[in-house]
């Protein structure tokens, strides 16, 4: 049978001798080789022939997968043990030459292949290569090579890569399969992705894991760039995904794999953060942090790659110089945020790892509380510091994996309600914000989380006030009425003291909880809102805002609920009012306190519960009456509450203008401090009786429809309000403790504020123009209208929201702000400060107010309504231009009105709309395009304006100078302009060598005798750190791009070379300012102690970019630049010398220079000066060790001084102990000290 198997193979008859293989049975296919003995040249011949007709037939695809099984599985036995080396060798060549012409189907004789090459390689004979002998460990060798280094079809890549773990691979043979494969990704479907890289993570057991990591991340990084041109979006997704599953099912298996995954991307996130964490590679370690072992590696890798990459955008964005230096910013936020979008593709394995993070963000970075005092609400405007970033992008990954995955909902609702309940010491307000966020985006989860909604209520009486305000304010949207019970069952059934009970049930108001009661029902829940005493003596201020917010937002809300609220608010208010037309006053305030012991508590918020009167009437009267049903008795019944409601107020108003403060049983001599329990009294009193006159202010001025009398009544109104604010304003002056100095809140609304200002300032119907007459004619009227617009918008900066209707819409608000603004600045710029008559009353001007005014609206939209920027500024010039354009307009009013002040006479200098003007022009200047031609132009006013104005007024000098260095910076490296203001500070202040006389030159005049020290050389000062910090940042890069050793090292070499360049330059024209400034006879204090600091600061930064340079020798034959010569020169010429000489005027300032008190400070100043020295020491020690590296002499620009020596001067020494003998005992410790000191030569 082998005889006609070989007869028929030697005939080519494929067809009859596929017929014969088939005909064989397993014992006819293992008698042909044993027919052949391998210890007969003629059997080892027929054997190879056997051998490579069965591989050409296997791999021809004819045969059934079974047989080809089977006929492998044979011949593989008689391999290993049977066939000679050179039979091997002409086996695994024709397997070669098999692979190269891309001949394999199905891969099965690859088996066979793995066994030849593992047999070769043990093989001792001598085998014969083209010209010479190797052995079979060499020749096998070869062979990988010519396999590797030849072109391989795509269908056999997955074949070939499963054969390769079965070969014994040194290191390097290894390394080059793999690099191979990975070339190979490129040429493969998409679909055949996933199971080859399954094949290399197996095959990477043997070695190169770190090779094979890298590969694979590198090549789904460049495929977010082809993703849309080439392949279908949710095909990658899917691949990639997979992909991801088969790495963590490799790591579950060996956990050197996930290890060698952490320490690859740590080190290349070191050089390339764009290249370590991308989508595919975040994702992967998500998926892997699900493995306890490795969560808080990778948990601690990313919070850190966060912060950095928050730290380096601020670095880029507050620098055009580094920005030039790295035109593309990477932001690992928005790469984490493309993975939570890209696991909605069936990413279940990422999830638990994103909830985590993202609660891990929130906690390791939560807004912190400090010793004794509130944390700061960080839930609204802009993230500033890069561990607020942190937090605010935690929250974003929560709500966003929230959104996207619908099963896990619940699981982060629950984690989320278990943070706030368990960290009732902690800040919570970022998870409130949160929760809030949680519930509008999918109302009904909190249906399906009831249980755990219910628990959290059993337990609000164990939370601070301020975290159960904002839960219930977080959730109000949606609670219904079995939440109120359980409310309310858990102040039965819980143990709940009087006074948690008190400071919980009035946020039943505040939430929007009778929504959804039928109206029945709620008529006998709102009474009893009242009965329960939630207006108590214990209830905190804060709450009365949120009380009467939240009636009104019922009213508004629902309708049916109308008659319910206002019976309830009318049956409130009979309790305290005297309806005997001629009583005073009208109201009785004895009723609103109440006493426990020594203490005086107020007990009804009078002033706030006529407030929600006022709002839920006019609400009721412009919408409710006008769609009642048809039902005579209600309609009847409301018209009632209506007509009672305006002849109460209409009483209570005249009765207030009748009435003295002695009808209040207030004086003014009074008691109104908060120490007794009478002045506490008194100004409850007194607080109470001013809101009441607001809120009648604000009711008549609404109702009056321009009446002339009603505008009366207004100000007769204000008469009463203003007698108490100035008495409360003189008492807090006289009482210096911090509640006194609290200005009380105001009851007008922020809707109403922008009305009231309107018509003050800006209407001009003539029919509007007598009633009108009657408030202008009161500049009092017109600066308390302004003072509460400040207030108003002070509160919406610091708070999100203000009180009153609409407080927490931020739609009304911008609304509001709007109409503010415009009338403010109306004012502002039509009636300067100057001609303004502020009257013999004390206080700001009304100009100043609207200023300061200006000044917190622009900071609040930049920071609540960043998007809306363009809005805001085109209400305020109604034209259609882009927002550089809008913002300079205003700037160039400001602009205006700052040049009036500074070309003013002395006398009418005002230096605190100085500052303001400064500061509104510091904030608008954040709305111009850097690269804009309006930005360039501002810049270049502000570089006049300190060029030609002598300034003297140290806060405008400290305001200005500010100003310029923000805009410098981001037009171009300000090294330069801090050069020039460095010599004008050393011509204003002398030289420290007498004899020495400065040359007369002044760059800028706000630089003068005034302003030169401490403020304008501490300001220098500052910004020179700023410079410092970015060319350490630098220097820091050069660093992780000098190790970079990957295929990009010539671009990474073009990129070090022009950071070191940059480097070089910065740290030149420093140097610069550093001579200058060591040369300045600078005054004891501040001054000199900031400077030696700068001074080590930057000696140390000097001996980084030496080491830098150290290092780079090392790794290349490269000489150092020529550049780097020319700054070791300058310091060697310009700086170190100057240094000592500084040093020593310091500590040998003559006495006669120094006053007494000024000793502390000299002492002071010379506490930097060993860290100086050690600094310079350590700055020549590295250039000695670069100067032998490089084969350079860099010390030779550097001259050793004798200073260094510390001897002691003795004929000083004797002239100042014969001067301290002759002075009084009470000096001694003076001289104790000072005959201590030591001093240089």
């Amino acid at each position: 049978m082998a005889q006609r198997i070989l007869a028929l193979a030697a005939e080519e008859a494929p067809e009859r001798l596929q017929e014969a293989l088939q005909s064989l049975g397993e014992g006819e296919v293992r008698r042909c080789p044993a027919g052949s003995p391998c210890s007969q040249p003629s059997g080892v011949l027929r054997r190879l022939q056997l051998y490579k007709h069965c591989v050409l037939l296997v791999e021809s695809g004819d045969l059934h997968l079974g047989k080809v099984s089977e006929i492998t599985g044979l011949l593989m036995l008689e391999v290993a043990h049977l066939l000679p080396g050179h039979a091997l060798a002409e086996l695994a060549t024709l397997f070669v030459d098999v692979i190269k012409g891309g001949s394999l189907s199905n891969g099965k004789s690859l088996e066979l292949f793995s066994t030849v090459l593992t047999a070769l390689a043990s093989s001792k004979e001598s085998l014969a290569y083209g010209k010479g002998e190797l052995n079979g460990e060499e020749f096998k060798k070869q062979l990988i090579n010519t396999l590797c280094s030849s072109k391989w079809d795509p269908r056999s890549v997955i074949h070939l890569a499963n054969m390769f773990r079965d070969i014994p691979l040194s290191g390097d043979e290894l390394q080059f399969v793999v690099e191979k494969v990975l070339r190979m990704f490129s040429k493969l479907d998409l679909q055949e992705i996933p199971p080859l890289v399954y094949q290399l993570l197996l095959l990477s057991a043997k070695g190169s894991k770190k090779t094979v990591l890298e590969g694979i991340i590198s090549f789904f990084n460049q495929s977010v760039d082809l993703e849309v041109a080439t392949m279908p979006l949710d095909q990658l997704r899917h691949v990639e995904g997979t992909v991801i599953l088969h790495i963590v099912s490799v790591i579950n298996l060996d956990q050197d794999l996930g290890e060698e995954l952490i320490r690859l991307l740590k080190t290349e996130q070191q050089k390339d953060p764009g290249r370590a964490l991308c989508p595919f590679s975040v994702a992967l370690l998500l998926s892997v942090a699900v493995k306890h072992r490795l969560q808080e590696q990778i948990f601690d890798f990313l919070k850190t790659s966060i912060t950095r990459s928050c730290k380096d955008l601020q670095f880029l964005q507050a620098s055009k110089f580094l920005q030039d230096l790295f035109p593309q910013q990477y932001d690992v936020t928005a790469v984490i945020l493309e993975v939570v979008k890209n696991s909605a593709f069936g990413w279940d394995h990422v999830t638990q790892g994103l909830v985590d993070l993202g609660f891990s963000l929130m906690e390791t970075y939560e807004p912190k509380k400090p010793f004794g005092g509130k944390a700061a609400d960080t839930s609204y405007g802009l993230s500033k510091t890069p561990a607020q970033q942190a937090c605010r992008l935690g929250a974003s990954i929560l709500l966003e994996t929230f959104k996207v995955h619908e099963p896990i909902r619940s699981d982060i609702l629950e984690q989320v309600l278990n943070r706030v309940l368990t960290k009732a010491v902690s800040p919570v307000s970022h998870f409130i914000d949160l929760l809030s966020n949680i519930v509008v985006s999918a109302p009904l989860v909190l249906q399906t989380s009831s249980s755990k909604v219910t628990e959290t209520f059993d337990n609000l009486s164990f939370l601070p006030i301020d975290t159960v305000q904002g839960l219930l304010r977080a959730v109000q949207v949606n609670l219904k009425l079995d939440l109120v019970l359980v409310l309310n069952s858990s102040e039965s059934h819980s143990g709940l003291d009087a006074t948690t009970a008190r400071e919980i049930q009035p946020h039943i108001v505040t939430s929007s909880w009778f929504l959804a009661v039928p109206k029945g029902r709620c008529c006998l829940i709102m009474p009893t809102y009242y009965a329960c005493g939630s207006f108590s003596l214990l209830c905190k201020p804060t709450i009365f805002p949120s009380c009467l917010q939240g009636f009104y937002d019922v009213l508004r809300r629902n309708s049916q609920l109308a008659s319910s609220i206002m019976e309830t608010l009318l049956s409130q208010i009979k309790q305290y009012y005297l309806p005997q037309p001629d009583l005073l006053p009208p109201l009785k305030l004895e009723g609103c306190i109440m006493a426990q012991g020594d203490q005086i508590f107020l007990q009804e918020p009078l002033a706030h519960l006529l407030c929600c009167i006022q709002h839920c009437l006019a609400w009721y009267k412009s919408t409710v009456h006008l769609c009642q049903g048809t039902e005579d008795d209600d309609e009847e019944e409301d018209v009632g509450f209506e007509q009672n409601f305006e002849e109460m107020l209409e009483s209570v108003t005249r009765r207030m203008i009748k009435s003295e403060l002695e009808d209040f049983e207030l004086d003014k001599s009074a008691d109104f401090s908060l120490s007794s329990g009478v002045g506490v009294k008194n100004n409850i009193y007194a607080i109470q009786v001013m809101g009441i006159c607001e809120v009648l202010i604000e009711y008549n001025f609404n109702i009056g429809n321009f009446s002339k009398n009603k505008f009366e009544d207004v100000l007769g109104l204000f008469t009463c309000y203003n007698k108490l604010s100035e008495i409360l304003k003189e008492k807090a002056g006289k009482n210096k403790s911090t509640l006194g100095n609290k200005t009380a809140r105001s009851f007008l609304s922020m809707g109403f504020v922008s009305t009231l200002l309107t018509a003050l300032f800006r209407d001009n119907a003539q029919s509007h123009e007598e009633s009108l007459a009657v408030l202008r004619s009161s500049t009092e009227f017109l600066r308390y209208a302004v003072s509460v617009a400040l207030q108003k918008v002070q509160q919406l900066e610091e708070t999100g929201q203000t009180d009153g209707p609409d407080g927490q819409n931020p739609e009304k608000m911008f609304q509001n702000l709007c109409k503010i603004t415009r009338v403010l600045l109306w004012r502002y710029t039509s009636i300067p400060t100057v001609v303004e008559e502020s009257g013999k009353k004390k206080g700001k001007s009304i100009s100043l107010l609207c200023l300061e005014g200006l000044l917190r609206i622009f900071n609040t939209v930049q920071q609540l309504y960043t998007a809306r920027i363009p809005q805001f500024l085109q209400a305020l010039e109604e034209t259609d231009i882009n927002v550089t354009e809008k913002a300079a307009f205003q700037i160039r009013q400001f602009q205006r009105s700052l040049v009036n002040q500074f070309s003013s006479a002395e006398d009418d200098f005002n230096s605190r709309e100085t500052q303001s003007l400064i500061t509104v022009l510091s904030t608008l200047s954040k709305l111009l395009d850097p690269a804009s031609q309006q930005f360039l132009q501002f810049l270049t006013w502000t570089v006049k304006v300190c060029k030609e104005n002598a300034l003297e007024d140290i806060a405008c000098c400290k305001g200005l100078l500010s100003l310029l260095f923000s805009l410098h910076v981001l037009y171009k490296s300000p090294v330069s302009l801090l050069r020039e203001l460095a010599q004008d500070i050393h011509a204003c202040l002398g030289d420290i060598d007498q004899d020495v006389e400065v040359e007369s030159r002044s760059h800028f005049a706000i630089v003068n005798a005034k302003t030169a020290a401490p403020t304008v050389c501490l300001l220098l000062l500052g910004q020179v750190d700023k410079v410092l910090e970015e060319v350490d940042w630098l220097i820091k890069k050069l660093t992780s791009l000098g190790s970079d050793t990957s295929e990009d090292s010539s671009q990474a070499s073009d990129q070090t070379q022009a950071l070191e360049k940059g480097v070089i330059l910065q740290l030149g024209t420093l140097l610069t300012v550093y001579h200058e400034l060591v040369q300045t006879a600078l005054p004891a204090g501040s001054c000199v102690d900031t400077l030696l600091r700068s001074l080590s600061k930057t000696y140390a930064i000097l001996t980084s970019l030496i080491k830098h340079y150290i290092q780079a020798c090392r790794s290349t034959s490269n000489t150092i630049p020529g550049r780097l010569e020319k700054l070791v020169k300058l310091s060697g010429s310009h700086l170190t010398p100057q240094c000592y000489s500084f040093i020593t005027y310091v500590q040998v300032r003559p006495k006669s220079t120094v006053a007494k008190s000024q000793s502390a400070k000299v002492l002071r100043d010379t506490k930097p000066i060993p860290n100086l020295v050690f600094a310079i020491e350590q700055y020549e020690k590295f250039l000695i060790h670069l100067s032998k590296k490089s084969k350079v002499n860099l010390m030779q620009y550097m001259k050793l001084s004798t200073s260094r020596d510390f001897r002691i001067n003795a004929s000083m020494l004797d002239s100042v102990l014969q001067e301290h003998n002759t002075e009084d005992a009470e000096n001694e410790p003076d001289n104790n000290q000072v005959r201590t000191l030591c001093f240089y030569q």
